[in-house]
């Protein structure tokens, strides 16, 4: 899924390639990745893009006193940026193109733009034609953004104060702190040497500032690898970059003890028992039942 560094990094990219530019043609191929009616799509048409930008997971692209369009990629969404998309218009079918978005021709230049695509079978890529970007619900509901220069260790320790949740939760709930999804709650952890599984309400003064730093850390980083890339190397490089996430049984890069996954019924996390439990594997309770 793409997370806060890699929806940066593509909102970059549209910026600097597409902003400016005229939009020609809208074409929704899956219907039912549209979430909203009012306006509709043919008033982005005619219209030049003034901005993109995110909030959160959600990318944002602005037409000036316009329809914005707001895009969240779930799961397994992504956006394609094509310099020359093919004359003819897209048809529906069984494939991953939901949506395309084509930009008027320059002079000696075929007709650039982007697809947005979701592979496999559940879908939840959505996409919202608004007047406010604000009228998005997900956007709407969404915490303060962990990069904003607002959002200091103050702000942060007062939002851990009282909650009785597993830290690991609350940072990917969105209505919490936006844009940190699975694999970077993880990473945070990691650097922050904390467990998954402590409350953030139970935290120190000490380990709370030292989450704070880790997590601008490791965003920040995140951002800057990112940073210039083609829409299509953000996920390998999103990959490369990660250090206990997705590496299950591969030694920590810091200690060089096996990484450890605990498994839910719609994900994973990773961890490092030395850095992060005092050397203690956490309870695997989905494998514990396989066992039996």
């Amino acid at each position: 899924m793409p997370e806060l560094p890699e929806v940066e990094a593509l909102a970059g990219y549209v910026a600097e390639h597409a902003v400016g530019r005229e939009i020609a043609r809208v074409y929704p191929v899956a219907i039912s990745v549209l979430k909203t009616y009012d306006p509709p799509l043919t008033e982005l048409e005619g219209r030049s893009l003034t901005a993109a930008g995110r909030y959160g997971k959600f990318l944002h692209l602005a037409t000036g006193d316009g329809p914005h369009l707001v895009m969240h990629l779930a799961r397994a969404g992504w956006l394609r940026w094509r310099d020359e998309l093919p004359p003819e218009p897209p048809r529906p079918g069984k494939g991953p193109l939901a949506l395309r978005v084509r930009l008027v021709e320059r002079e000696g230049a075929a007709g650039a733009g982007f697809d947005l695509t979701e592979a496999g079978t559940k879908k939840g890529l959505a996409v919202y034609c608004v007047r406010d970007p604000r009228d998005v619900p997900g956007v709407a509901r969404l915490g303060p953004d962990p990069l904003d220069a607002a959002f200091d260790y103050a702000a942060f320790a007062a939002l851990l104060r009282g909650q009785r949740h597993r830290i690991k939760g609350l940072l990917r709930d969105q209505s919490v702190i936006a844009g940190i999804g699975n694999a970077y709650s993880d990473e945070i952890l990691h650097a922050a040497r904390l467990s998954p599984y402590r409350l953030a309400d139970d935290l120190t003064a000490e380990e709370t500032a030292t989450l704070y730093e880790a997590m601008g850390t490791t965003l920040r980083d995140a951002v800057e690898r990112s940073r210039g890339l083609a829409a299509g190397e953000l996920k390998a490089e999103k990959k490369t970059g990660l250090r206990v996430h997705g590496r299950t049984g591969q030694p920590c890069p810091v200690c060089g003890d096996t990484i450890r996954e605990v498994s839910f019924s719609d994900s994973a996390l990773q961890y490092c028992p030395t850095c992060q439990t005092g050397g203690k594997p956490l309870a695997d309770r989905r494998l514990s039942r396989l066992l039996k």
